[in-house]
């Protein structure tokens, strides 16, 4: 059970690291941490979700906390349902778009508030991996909801403007092919399907976005199709990367920037939060359309809390999480997809068109670098790259920004892994400052 409670989740391989006596353990930990007396409970498609689904479900009914069970869903689904039931915590069963041999789950408290290891998960595992845990005198119950109809109902009072278009959907074999094709019979789009079929093996590539090879076959797609736009999917729905009508991958930051008008139309001068490693067009573009841009560290708990904080409208991550206000501050990939085909419907524009004018500067994309002393790493970068800085700051790792370069070294929770993100006025630059900054980082 070691090293399987992560910062934002429970994730690890099944059934050597997860299994369903953990699970049961934990569900009984969660309910007297999250003083919980109602649960939502779904899962993904993977094939070990329906016996974990059912472990959890024991734990927590046997704790006396009554159960909502939705089945197989989205996580976005998941968080929807918690506020919309009214419950006290939400859990889904899930590893995300880690590979085959993994499960985990994700946990939120009532208005679908996330649960993160300082706020929650450490005291969980502290109970579950070694606490005393009783059962209550009053068994909970178990109670089969569908949430699907009023899910798409209220995704679709945003979607009002959406023309027809066509857009080619992978869904990696993940759980958005399940439901992906009831939203678009609601919607005048035509939906070219990729991998609709929910297979936890995943048999055609991992439901991993961010990894350019599983991206290949939507970008060869579209282009054969001759499509408006592709859309790929993670195992759990909650994160989407795009793909224009030429097969170019359109950058999370790029998409933020793009969506930040369409927020902004929506409530002049509103807040929307971006994370620290996108692109600086992005919160140039909030700005010159009258928005405030705020700066968030990365990771959902923060983003969400933050967005709470600021009553902010909407936020974007790089990692291809887009949260939206209208959801209860949460990540949503649905709506990102139909906040986009909105501004094609509204534009007429291609969505290379949309996005051309925010690729000005040049970026490395994350880079990973092995560093056993973190902390020495950041403090020989900063002392080498902060003099004649604008800026140096360390809201999450290390900034430096230049006016005309800047970067973020940010330490891996799980690794002794130092990850750089660095952006240039001009390519030169870039791969300058970048390969000055590796020949620090690979002698450390």
């Amino acid at each position: 059970m070691a090293g399987v409670f992560k910062a934002y989740d429970v994730r690890g391989t099944y059934p050597d690291q997860i299994n369903e006596d953990l699970f049961t353990k934990i569900g009984m930990a969660a309910v007297s941490v999250l003083k919980a007396k109602t649960v939502v409970v779904g899962r993904d498609m993977r094939e070990s979700g329906v016996a974990l689904s059912q472990a959890m479900i024991k734990g927590l009914t046997d704790a006396g906390a009554n159960v909502i069970d939705i089945g197989m869903a989205s996580t976005p689904m998941v968080y929807y349902a918690t506020a919309f039931y009214k419950a006290d915590a939400g859990v889904q069963i899930t590893a995300s778009h880690n590979p085959v041999a993994y499960n985990g789950c994700k946990w939120c408290r009532e208005d679908a508030i996330p649960v993160a290891y300082d706020s929650g998960i450490a005291e969980i595992e502290k109970l579950a991996c070694g606490g005393a845990l009783s059962a209550a005198k009053a068994q909970g119950t178990v109670t089969e909801k569908d949430i699907h109809p009023e899910y798409i109902a209220q995704l679709m009072k945003f979607a009002d403007q959406v023309e027809s278009l066509s857009v080619v959907v992978d869904a990696g074999n993940g759980v958005m092919g399940a439901f992906l094709p009831k939203l678009f019979e609601k919607l005048p789009c035509e939906l070219i399907s990729m991998y609709f079929e929910p297979d936890g093996t995943f048999p055609n590539h991992e439901a991993n976005p961010l990894e350019p090879e599983n991206m290949e076959d939507l970008q060869e797609k579209v282009v054969q199709t001759k499509a408006d736009i592709g859309v790929a999917y993670d195992g759990d729905g909650d994160r989407s990367m795009m793909v224009d009508e030429t097969g170019a991958i359109i950058p999370c930051d790029v998409v933020t920037a793009m969506l930040a008008g369409e927020m902004l139309d929506r409530e002049p001068g509103a807040t929307i939060l971006y994370d620290l490693r996108s692109s600086k067009v992005t919160a140039e573009e909030i700005a010159r359309l009258g928005g405030k841009p705020v700066m968030s560290r990365v990771g959902h708990s923060f983003i969400k809390a933050a967005m709470r904080e600021h009553n902010a409208i909407f936020a974007g991550e790089l990692s291809g999480h887009f949260y939206f206000r209208d959801i209860h501050f949460t990540d949503n990939a649905e709506m990102a997809m139909l906040a986009v085909l909105t501004l094609m419907s509204k534009t007429g524009k291609k969505l290379s068109e949309l996005a051309a004018p925010y690729k000005k500067y040049f970026a490395t994309g994350e880079l990973n670098f092995e560093v056993k002393d973190k902390d020495e790493a950041m403090k020989t970068v900063e002392t080498t790259f902060g003099e004649g800085a604008e800026k140096v700051f360390r809201l999450d790792g290390l900034t430096v920004e230049h006016a005309d370069w800047w970067c973020n070294l940010r330490p891996s929770n799980t690794e002794p892994m130092l990850r750089l993100n660095l952006e240039a006025n001009t390519a030169e630059l870039r791969d300058q400052m970048r390969a000055k900054i590796e020949e620090i980082l690979t002698k450390m």
